[in-house]
């Protein structure tokens, strides 16, 4: 990327202005004082230093993780009291900072009392002073870090099967250790460097900074350079250490649900309720089919019922998840025996996929590798996820949450949108032939209606958080209940009319389409819809339209309008398309699709 003009000469600026104490210094070498400098006093208090700053950046860490950790999952006014608090002696002059500890264990007041003034003057007083005032960076960089944790990797690792705690020590933490470990080491940095809160603590012994002050005070400016030497030199090799980490960015969160209808004895059943932001989700179905595939348009909230059903929000379900009779809700994700490939596949970037399937409980290496094999991916088990494509990337994700040997529903979230037609056409196939032969559940969620009739029996219409339409796939696709639905299953003509005495349909105009087993009563006013490309052109057929100027490209395709009746209907015709005017059409009965629709709307 190229900076922009303005910034560069402003950051060169500052840039020169911290280069320029160094540069000075160097020029003021040739007059150093080398010969009046203790080299075994100047050794100790840098030892004293690297030894207190080591101590106080294992401490913060030993603490500061788990508070960072907590202060990026919780939004209670507990962690924001708690993450000021944590960043107070930021804002604090070091020699307030001293002070505030004395307070707290020098010798007058109770805890120095306790403890025989052994908090201050010596080693750990050092320690407790540097710990105090150089922490906040590490419990800051442990809160970014876990807070730019992508969500799907703690998901997919709940979804194998790992307890919590099994989450954030194998998978969050190693996650973040880039930016723990910057944190650790500007942790670091900002306790050997210290000196205010230390020098008010504890005197002696003697750490790089105080020793720096009193040689200052002893014997003046030209003895500071030799001292300066390994302060420059220690400083400057761990914040080179400390550019090779850097930590990233984060996520979003939900909330809370009601309403349990007992369960079923078998299939599986759903009635959820979320509200995320301004966004309710409130979906209900329930069906004996093995295959169910859930459509709806982006943001429609089908990605949110997915985690909903697999527990993976914040807020637990405290509606119904039922699978055979056992409702899901009530247990952790982790125990709920279903394997979750979300959209971005929740690979685990630091482990290949053989090491991931290794992680969870009683998988069988043997059956990940004949599962792999069977996608086409047995070579890449064990190579890193970033070297792969992102077709093996998804099939992996397939391996990965197939291996759960207890496992009962498989949720699928959008698992082709990131694939090319000829590979998404690819692992549809694969994927249909595993469903053949694996006895549990799958949940598709997907846009695409194709997906949906390869790979679905049941069918969900799921709009703006709302289910449209529940039923077998055959009876949703030639049945849509109201034009939304229509519209999610691709069909754009639509329009409406009257059913007849002899059960066909009557668009007006004299045209009247004869229907495949009409259900409705005469007269009955229905919405109807025919996909564009069952509407053929036909010299003989019986049904007279008119073919209306302007046409639209598609996909190898031509798209334009026919008027029938009083509909005007979207069609697909090879190229060119036809010119404007008079048109013989037919259309087969089973494609016409009708709703009851009594307000015509």
């Amino acid at each position: 990327m190229t900076l922009p003009r303005p910034l560069l000469p402003l950051g060169a600026l500052l840039g020169l202005y911290l280069a320029a104490p160094f540069l000075a210094g160097l020029v003021q070498f040739r007059h150093a004082a080398w010969a009046g400098t203790h080299v075994s006093a100047l050794v100790h208090a840098a030892l004293v230093s690297v030894a207190s700053a080591s101590c106080a950046t294992a401490l913060a860490a030993g603490l500061g993780v788990p508070l960072g950790f907590l202060l990026a999952q919780t939004r209670s006014r507990l962690a924001v009291v708690l993450g000021l608090i944590a960043q107070l002696p930021l804002a604090l002059p070091p020699l307030a900072s001293g002070i505030l500890l004395l307070f707290l264990f020098g010798y007058a007041s109770p805890i120095g009392r306790a403890t025989g003034g052994i908090l201050t003057e010596s080693f750990l007083g050092v320690v407790l002073a540097e710990t105090f005032v150089a922490a906040p960076f590490l419990i800051i960089a442990a809160r970014e870090s876990f807070a730019a944790a992508d969500p799907g990797l703690a998901d997919a690792a709940r979804s194998l099967g790992l307890a919590p705690f099994a989450v954030f020590r194998r998978i969050l933490l190693p996650h973040a250790a880039s930016g723990l470990i910057a944190g650790a080491l500007l942790t670091w940095l900002r306790a050997f460097g210290e000196f205010g809160a230390t020098i008010m603590v504890a005197y002696h012994p003697y750490s790089l900074p105080v020793y720096t002050y009193v040689a200052f005070g002893a014997r003046g400016l030209p003895a500071m350079l030799p001292v300066l030497l390994p302060t420059l030199a220690i400083a400057g090799g761990i914040g080179l250490l400390a550019m090779r980490y850097h930590p990233r960015r984060r996520h979003e969160v939900l909330a809370p649900p009601q309403a349990t209808p007992p369960p079923p004895p078998s299939g599986l059943a759903i009635a959820c309720a979320r509200q995320a932001g301004a966004f309710t989700l409130a979906a209900e179905f329930t069906t004996t089919s093995r295959r169910i595939a859930i459509l709806g348009e982006s943001g429609a909230g089908k990605s949110l019922l997915l985690r909903a059903i697999a527990g993976l929000d914040q807020a637990r379900l405290g509606g119904l998840v039922a699978l055979d009779g056992t409702n899901l809700a009530t247990l952790p994700a982790e125990a709920r025996r279903i394997g979750y490939v979300p959209q971005g596949f929740g690979l685990l970037p630091h482990m290949p996929a053989s090491r991931q399937i290794a992680l969870i409980p009683g998988a069988d290496p043997a059956r990940a590798r004949a599962l792999a094999a069977d996608l086409g991916v047995a070579t890449c088990l064990d190579r890193s996820p970033a070297t792969l494509s992102l077709g093996q990337c998804q099939r992996l994700a397939l391996v990965r949450a197939l291996s759960r040997p207890d496992l009962r529903l498989l949720l699928l979230d959008e698992p082709f949108s990131a694939l090319d037609a000829s590979r998404r056409r690819d692992l549809r196939g694969r994927l249909s032939a595993l469903q053949t032969t694996w006895p549990g559940t799958t949940l598709l969620v997907t846009h695409d209606v194709e997906d949906a009739i390869r790979l679905a029996d049941f069918w969900v219409l799921l709009d703006r958080g709302r289910v449209l339409q529940a039923g077998p796939a055959s009876q949703v696709w030639a049945r849509p209940q109201n034009p939304r639905a229509a519209r999610l299953l691709g069909i754009s003509a639509a329009g409406h009319g009257t059913i007849t005495p002899s059960g066909g349909l009557d668009l007006g105009h004299g045209v009247c389409l004869e229907l495949d087993e009409p259900t409705l009563t005469p007269g009955t006013r229905v919405g109807f819809a025919i996909p564009a490309g069952a509407i053929r052109p036909d010299p003989a057929a019986p049904h007279a339209g008119r073919i209306l100027p302007g046409a639209r490209p598609g996909q190898g395709l031509v798209r334009q309008v026919l008027a029938l009746g009083a509909a005007h209907l979207a069609i697909d015709l090879p190229p060119p398309g036809l010119d404007p005017g008079a048109i013989m059409v037919a259309i087969a009965p089973q494609s016409v699709q009708i709703w009851p629709d009594p307000t015509g709307s």
